[in-house]
């Protein structure tokens, strides 16, 4: 009988991290501005090392949750100002077996950083408006607007 216990025991708590790794993942897209995307976190053995993951985009930023995890905290944060895209091209080699056909391979650079990211050809479209829609400039040099004061009504 114990065995029977213990094995139950096991079965409901890989249950339940199950339905908080999913809850987490529910809680990032309630409030919209979320993508399916991967990450390459590694790249030790060329073509693996992608990360599957969620991008919620906050102002500036896109935040990278990674898919199966319990951490709250962005695995990395990407700020639009810094981003420039290098390469753009479809999954070669052992990429096409860990990622849908119809993605798109992104080689983004930062101030001294280069890394890859992959996403549906859709949200690739979004992503780099988003990417162009940041005011133009070095970060924080645009100025203010002037109050416009409303003219009184003369009846």
């Amino acid at each position: 009988m114990r065995v029977l216990e213990v094995f139950g025991i096991c079965v409901v708590a890989l249950l339940a991290l199950l339905f908080a790794i999913f809850f987490r993942a529910r809680l990032f897209m309630l409030g919209g501005g979320t993508i399916r995307l991967q990450v390459r976190v590694s790249t030790l053995v060329p073509g693996r090392g992608w990360s599957t993951g969620i991008g919620r985009f906050h102002g500036d930023e896109l935040r990278f949750y990674r898919m199966f995890s319990l951490a709250f905290r962005p695995k990395r944060i990407l700020d639009r100002g810094d981003l420039v895209i290098d390469e753009r091209r479809l999954p070669e080699g052992p990429e096409r077996l860990t990622m849908p056909g119809h993605w798109i391979v992104l080689r983004l650079s930062t101030r001294g950083d280069q890394f890859d990211i992959a996403m549906a050809e859709s949200t690739v479209t979004g992503f780099l408006s988003w990417l162009e829609a940041g005011p133009p400039g070095p970060p924080g040099s645009v100025a203010p607007r002037p109050a416009i004061h409303p003219r009184p009504i003369e009846y």
